[in-house]
């Protein structure tokens, strides 16, 4: 049986840290703690340690040499006194000195964070101490203690699965940034076990919906001490700052956001002279807003003699630093005396238009919520609706079973040709490129590129993701054809918008450098990277597909002329479908004549003709020539049977064309051109 080693106490000032002593790095915020937790309750566990060999009564420590080198900082603080008794447990063979230092080293489990929570409860229920009392005793920070305080006042469900180890600290703080226990409850048990239970960010969006934010400017319009003064309560957040705290009653931010922003549109009003003056309680306009409007377009802005003159002195100054450059290109500093120069020289040839007194009485202007929370009138600047007439609806007639109803006379549709359908890869070949044309044209668009990225997130949320053309992650999707290689105006325009991105934040460093970075990029940056982000998340949908509904009319809404951006070439189209195809083709655009007139040809060289005659390079009457340069397969339309400059073509709500009442089209309906006889 082994003998227990003896527990003597020695005098501090004998000891010292033995060289088998296997920790030889500390934490100086850790080392903190110990310090004042050994100042107010002195050593609590022995240190183990060695004699020194010829040297009676001093010992080398083995383990505690942190303890140690602790006491000897309290005594040279005057702390402690030179002689402060030590308890060492002594061995008695130090050949075990190094295996004993790292057992008790290794071989240690720390508190979990449930049990902190709970030691510090009890500590300033049972002993009356405040959270003030309890950091200085550990040495701890005070906003330590209370985040651990308010860990402790969890809902139930979630503080025993922190002391369960089931969530991790992280979690656990998510669900402390508000002090509801009821909500953190419910939504635990929302997210209990699905994909994004871990995730802190959703778990604090969830917590706050319905709330603002400290830093929103909604919030910074209406202002903290007003917000409170109408009875608005504030849930402090411990674990941010204040911008991040918590404003429970959206009914009073959103009544004293309206009021503030209504007596700004009056001063706006009686200022500025608008015809009318509409407010929006938020820092952008929504799309659906301004969908149906005209934009008021003002003159240009006539340049003054002195701009003019500033103007030739800033081209011949950048003359002058192109000429005195050196081989190894420009310095730093000519670097930024020349981006200050140009932007200078775009500014004065950016001025913003000239709005006359009689276009003001006809404007309708918005005023938003500028990011710091100041009412700004928006840029643009719209014309007045006048009101529509008023239209009598008919009285309609009963029908069978007493309901009225209303006849509505039905065209009959003729049936086209029957030709044979395309192939799969074809269709889904066409289906790409119809795609890049429209990513092309959301990326341009930010405004509506965020209304559609906000649906698609919104509607996902909800769990109707089904049918959705796009993975609002910004990831881009499969490619449905591997190794396509896109050789269209859109696919080349694409790459060209990609290129043109600001990509200055990208290799600033870590990830919270390379977000600062981006959220110093000017506004039509970053809305370019929102563009971008959205627009290359759009599948490939072939006709029929789900999601091609949408693509279609999302393409209808956006108002792309398809046959501007892209034309069927023998490699894209025509090499690919039957010869009877491409001959009824001919004879969409140009009758029974023209179709006869190249029957005999062989395929190939029958593709070769599609392709000039659809790019206008073919001789034939002027008529058949514009209807060739109009002419697209159905399938790289946006939905519409007819193109937009043929006659009978209805428009819808937002100036588009629309398909037949019935929808029903034919795999050959005639584009709105004359069949072919």
């Amino acid at each position: 049986m082994n003998k227990t080693p003896p527990i003597i106490f020695v005098p501090a000032s004998k000891l010292s840290i033995a060289p088998t002593n296997v920790r030889k790095r500390s934490d100086p915020e850790a080392d903190a703690e110990l310090k004042a937790s050994i100042a107010a309750k002195g050593i609590i566990q022995n240190l183990i340690g060695i004699p020194v060999a010829r040297k009676k009564g001093e010992y080398h420590i083995t383990a505690g040499g942190r303890r140690l080198t602790q006491i000897h900082t309290l005594i040279e603080d005057g702390v402690l006194g030179p002689d402060y008794p030590v308890a060492v447990m002594v061995l008695a063979d130090k050949n075990d000195a190094t295996e004993v230092s790292l057992i008790e080293n290794f071989i240690r489990l720390n508190m979990s964070p449930a049990e902190e929570c709970r030691a510090f409860q009890a500590i300033i229920d049972g002993e009356k101490k405040t959270p003030a009392d309890v950091a200085k005793h550990f040495g701890l920070t005070e906003r330590f203690v209370l985040g651990r305080l308010r860990l402790a006042g969890l809902a139930d469900s979630i503080f025993d699965a922190l002391a369960a180890g089931e969530i991790t600290l992280d979690v656990a703080k998510a669900y402390a940034s508000i002090s509801d226990t009821a909500r953190q409850a419910a939504v635990f048990e929302e997210m209990d076990s699905g994909y994004y239970s871990t995730n802190l960010s959703e778990i604090r969006r969830r917590l706050v919906s319905g709330f603002y934010r400290g830093s929103d400017p909604k919030a910074l319009l209406v202002g903290r001490d007003v917000y409170i003064a109408a009875g608005g309560r504030i849930d402090s957040d411990l674990f941010s700052d204040a911008a991040n705290e918590n404003w429970i009653d959206s009914d009073i931010i959103d009544r004293l956001a309206a009021e503030r922003m209504e007596t700004a549109a009056q001063a706006v009003r009686a200022q500025d002279g608008f015809g009318e003056v509409r407010i929006i309680c938020e820092t952008r306009i929504p799309y659906v807003e301004t969908m149906a409007l005209d934009e008021l377009e003002g003159e240009p802005a006539e340049i003054t003699p002195e701009e003019e003159e500033r103007q030739r002195a800033i081209e011949v100054e950048l003359e002058a630093i192109a000429e005195e450059a050196d081989e190894d290109g420009y310095s730093d500093e000519e670097i930024s005396r020349i981006e200050a120069l140009e932007a200078e020289h775009r500014a004065l040839n950016e001025k913003p238009p000239f709005i006359s007194a009689e276009q003001k009485e006809k404007a309708l202007a918005y005023l938003v919520i500028g990011s710091d929370g100041q009412p700004r009138l928006h840029e643009r600047l719209f014309i007045v609706p006048e009101p529509g007439p008023e239209v009598e609806e008919p009285e309609a007639e009963p029908g069978a079973d007493g309901i009225q109803t209303e006849e509505v006379e039905q065209e009959p549709v003729e049936d086209g040709p029957s030709l044979a359908p395309i192939s799969q890869k074809l269709a889904e070949d066409l289906a790409i490129m119809k795609t890049e044309i429209l990513r092309l044209h959301v990326a341009s668009d930010p405004h509506f590129a965020l209304d559609l990225g906000t649906f698609f997130m919104v509607d996902a949320a909800l769990g109707r993701s089904y049918g959705h053309p796009s993975e609002l992650r910004a990831a881009a999707p499969y490619s449905r054809v591997p190794g396509f290689e896109s050789d269209t105006p859109a696919g080349e325009a694409w790459t060209e918008l990609d290129a043109g991105l600001d990509r200055s934040w990208t290799e600033t460093g870590n990830l919270v450098e390379r977000y600062d970075a981006f959220c110093g990029l000017d506004e039509g940056a970053r809305a370019a990277w929102l563009g971008w982000a959205i627009a290359r998340t759009l599948h490939a949908v072939p006709v029929g597909g789900a999601g091609a509904d949408l693509i279609d009319h999302v393409g209808r809404k956006l108002d792309i002329q398809e046959h501007v951006w892209w034309r069927p070439t023998a490699r894209r189209y025509f090499d690919r479908v039957s010869k009877g195809r491409i001959l009824a083709h001919f004879g969409e655009v140009g009758g029974l004549e023209l179709s006869n007139r190249y029957a005999a040809s062989k395929k190939h060289d029958l593709a070769a003709s599609a392709e000039k005659l659809f790019a206008g390079q073919l001789i034939v009457e002027a008529e058949v020539k514009d209807r060739a340069l109009n002419w697209l397969p159905d399938e790289m339309r946006f939905g519409r049977a007819e193109h937009p400059d043929c006659e009978g073509s209805e428009p819808d709500g937002d100036g588009l064309p629309v398909e037949p009442a019935d929808g029903a089209v034919s795999e050959d309906a005639d584009d709105g051109f004359p069949e072919a006889a």
